[in-house]
């Protein structure tokens, strides 16, 4: 009884540690200083082991003048590309194999073998990156090619190591499974597998992101690297709001970013109104074609929008050739080349692009809302318009609260493509938003650092304001998102 508690007691360790340094390697797919390819100096330090298994062409970026020199022969590389899509390959079955760890103990055995066989794959593709730099060391200008071992090697070796002695270790304690026992594993396990790729998306796109914060503490510029000796702490922090010019620009910015983000709030019920009156039509093809002819405008980009808004507006477009051919105008007028409510003109756009797809989730909500209390309310003699009052409405009022709060979240961030398509010489002081902003200052005119600050305060500011936000939700309706 005491031999099995232990084992129980050490197999649960041994996945433990199992399932860390899985998820450890799968991390360090994607991060460039420890990518086992990066063999000499030639290679950009920006790449990662996936990028280098899946893109030979940015694996051989900027060697064109090598290969031509005979610095570097073409097949070094080709056998660098291979091994590391091996290597990928090797450890996105050590992952999937963590995932059955998760299982029942015919699911586990199963897994641990096909550990075993993804640490050999990805110690065959190590194997090849060496000999791939043991190659590139023995090039006749190796000055010019900088070979370098990659240490990332090491790392990946002693991972999969690590691995191979704890899967070994699991079969030789594990009991054998019964030849009837099914493959299987919990719900819980299941759903959260399901959810997993969502989770990791969520962080390579949201969170991972926010590494790059560091550029707001140095003095960068395109193609430094970040040391200590451009190392500025806070000076842009305090250059943003000690620079006149800088602090005039920002207020200017803020004002058409809350002033936009304003108007769509307090117009944040119209997605819900036409849901509303969309599912009040009794025919379901018209409301099949008034829904699908409402959506599409989302799934077109901004810049054919603008185009469609060139083909009517400009000077040569379909409103001036009817004004001059009525004798209205005496020539074309171009009504995009004005500043004059541009804050109405970028709501409306932006609520013929969005309309249709932001009552999505309204028409869903409606059609979870229970039917018995419209039965009741034609018992107690409500019409079409007190059901939609009494009935529709108030069921869909706690989805338009978690979407007021996400939008007041988001306060300060009304995105950039619209606003960059329709902007001109003379509307750009009132169209130019936050994040077009961030966009001028780091792309245009290469302020890398000042971008950052700014786009820093905005995402702490959102955070706030959401915070916030969630606070007086609970006060007031007693119920949060939180």
């Amino acid at each position: 009884m005491k031999t099995e508690i232990k084992n129980a007691r050490l197999e649960n360790i041994s996945y433990l540690i199992l399932r860390l340094i899985i998820l450890m390697m799968v991390v360090m797919l994607f991060v460039p200083a420890l990518n086992p390819a990066k063999i000499c100096g030639f290679l950009n330090d920006n790449l990662s082991l996936f990028t280098s298994g899946f893109s030979y062409s940015q694996l051989t970026d900027g060697f064109g003048r090598a290969f031509t020199k005979g610095w570097v022969l073409r097949s070094t590389m080709k056998l660098l590309n291979i091994s590391s899509l091996i290597s990928i390959i090797g450890i996105v079955i050590i992952g999937i194999s963590g995932c059955m760890t998760l299982g029942n103990l015919k699911l586990k055995r199963l897994g641990n073998v096909l550990v075993i066989i993804g640490c050999m794959l990805t110690a065959g593709g190590l194997f090849g990156s060496y000999r791939a730099y043991v190659q590139i060391s023995q090039t006749t200008n190796p000055e010019k090619i900088q070979p370098s071992f990659p240490n990332g090697i090491w790392i990946f070796m002693l991972c999969i190591l690590i691995i191979l002695i704890i899967s070994v270790l699991l079969l030789i304690i594990q009991p054998k499974a019964s030849n009837n026992m099914k493959y299987e594993m919990k719900d819980q396990f299941t759903l959260f597998l399901m959810i997993l790729p969502f989770l990791a998306l969520c962080i390579v796109f949201s969170y991972l992101p926010l590494w790059g914060w560091r550029y707001a503490f140095f003095n960068f510029k395109v193609g430094d690297t970040l040391s200590g000796d451009n190392f500025v702490g806070f000076k842009w922090f305090t250059y943003l709001f000690k620079n006149s010019a800088t602090v005039n620009d920002i207020i200017r910015v803020l004002k058409n970013t809350l002033m936009m983000s304003f108007i769509g709030l307090a117009m944040s019920w119209l997605p819900m109104a036409f849901a509303i009156f969309l599912n009040e039509i009794r025919n379901s093809k018209i409301r099949r074609f008034v829904q699908t002819f409402t959506t599409i405008p989302n799934f077109i980009s901004w810049v054919l929008v603008y185009a469609v808004a060139l083909a009517i507006f400009s000077s040569d477009g379909f409103i001036s050739l009817i004004m001059v051919n009525l004798g209205i105008w005496d020539s074309g007028k171009n009504l995009l080349m004005s500043d004059s409510f541009t804050y109405l003109k970028m709501w409306l756009w932006g609520t013929w692009k969005g309309l249709g797809w932001c009552s999505i989730i309204y028409i869903a909500a409606i059609s979870g809302i229970d039917q018995q209390l419209y039965e009741a309310a034609t018992v107690d003699g409500a019409g079409r318009f007190g059901k939609m009052w009494h009935v529709t409405v108030p069921g869909l009022i706690p989805t338009f609260f978690v979407l007021l709060l996400m939008s007041i979240a988001n306060i300060l961030s009304n995105g950039m493509d619209q606003y960059l398509v329709f902007e001109n010489a003379t509307n750009t002081n009132t169209i130019t938003v936050l994040d077009l902003y961030v966009y001028k200052l780091g792309i245009d005119q290469g302020l890398i650092p000042i971008s950052t600050v700014v786009g820093m305060v905005k995402s702490i500011v959102s955070v706030t304001l959401l915070f916030i936000a969630n606070k007086f939700s609970k006060l007031i309706r007693g119920e949060s998102i939180i």
